[in-house]
């Protein structure tokens, strides 16, 4: 019972949308309907500036990190504690609280897989800068930092459910990314640092 009590908090946890909190509080809008239409960081950074930003990806990345240790703290198996995570996830995509209309989930998920692995956290980050240094777009280092995920996981934890569920957010970030992706096979997605 524990264990489906805290996955019922992780996507608790997940719906509550640090993006569209924040923009309300600043008299912003809603970012689903502004910029990209993400409720995400690099919308409100658009939106809002840096310190919209800054409150959104914290906010989103404790959504992530916060079920998780509880859920170690609580001493769940690694398949509940993947579960755990998987929720959270899905609650930033889907938001009980805000129409089932979230964002994509870069943050709570790179919060999920550092509660999960540190080292498999850093991992996810430095793919994902790296990405975007060199090509400078959010999209595509999300994708294939998300895609290195499940591999960052084996190699550092040998643990094959939080593995299984890091490749099922993999697969999600592909699937709310379809519109980025044909972006980028267009060469129209937006590069960072431009509008």
């Amino acid at each position: 019972m524990t264990g489906v009590f805290m996955i019922f908090i992780g996507y608790l946890a997940g719906s509550l949308s640090t993006g569209i909190i924040v923009a309300r509080l600043m008299g912003l809008g809603d970012p689903r309907e502004d910029g990209s239409g993400n409720p995400g960081a690099t919308n409100l950074l658009r939106l809002g500036g840096r310190s919209a930003a800054a409150a959104t990806l914290l906010g989103d990345g404790l959504k992530g990190v916060l079920p998780v240790l509880a859920g170690h703290a609580l001493g769940l198996s690694d398949g509940l504690l993947a579960l755990v995570g998987l929720a959270a996830f899905l609650g930033h995509l889907y938001p009980a609280f805000f129409g089932f209309r979230g964002g994509k989930g870069i943050a709570t998920g790179l919060g999920v897989f550092v509660a999960w692995s540190w080292p498999v956290g850093l991992g996810v980050l430095l793919s994902w800068l790296a990405v975007a240094v060199l090509m400078r777009m959010s999209s595509l280092a999300a994708l294939i930092s998300f895609a290195l995920a499940p591999v960052y996981l084996l190699l550092f934890t040998d643990a094959w459910p939080l593995a299984a569920a890091a490749a099922g957010m993999a697969l999600l970030t592909i699937w709310r990314h379809k519109g980025n992706i044909q972006r980028i096979a267009r060469g129209e997605e937006p590069r960072i640092g431009r509008r």
